[in-house]
């Protein structure tokens, strides 16, 4: 149990509104509110606007991201700048869901160092991808500084990326 995972969350009709300055902080005490009752180390982050991507350690015996998820996703939208409720489909009326989220999220496994530098790469890199940004360092939502100052990564990142 416990493991390793890479996360992609996207907001709903990818609407950009991650990056609004009241969500990056209202994202943070979300993962902050989450993590006191539902432990897990934050390996790596970046936040676009219109979605998320994370690498999350568990602690042993406790494999329940879909618990932390839900609780993010929610503590989240209770108050998020930018999400016009008006244009809810009818099920999501229904079930009380606001136009915040995508409902699903992908989740991977890490398998070994490999593939787990192989996705804190494509964290750290997906700002210069996206068109954001010349290099990594240059994206403020990201745990690419972090990272470098931990040794985690190298500053030349992103530097062979097609």
């Amino acid at each position: 149990m416990g493991g390793t995972y890479f996360f992609t969350v996207v907001t709903y009709d990818r609407k950009p509104i991650l990056t609004i300055p009241e969500n990056i902080q209202r994202l943070r005490e979300a993962f902050r509110h989450v993590m006191r009752k539902h432990p897990m180390d934050i390996e790596g982050i970046v936040i676009l606007p219109d979605h998320l991507h994370c690498l999350w350690r568990l602690p042993e015996r406790d494999n329940d991201f879909s618990i932390r998820w839900s609780k993010i996703k929610r503590y989240f939208s209770l108050s998020a700048a930018g999400v016009e409720q008006g244009q809810v489909s009818e099920t999501r009326r229904r079930k009380r869901e606001k136009a915040v989220w995508q409902r699903r999220f992908w989740e991977h496994l890490i398998w070994d160092e490999h593939d787990w530098r192989s996705h804190m790469d494509y964290i750290h890199y997906n700002p210069v991808k996206h068109g954001y940004v010349e290099a990594p360092g240059d994206w403020p939502y990201s745990s690419f500084s972090k990272s470098v100052k931990k040794r985690m990564v190298s500053t030349g990142l992103g530097q062979d990326k097609a």
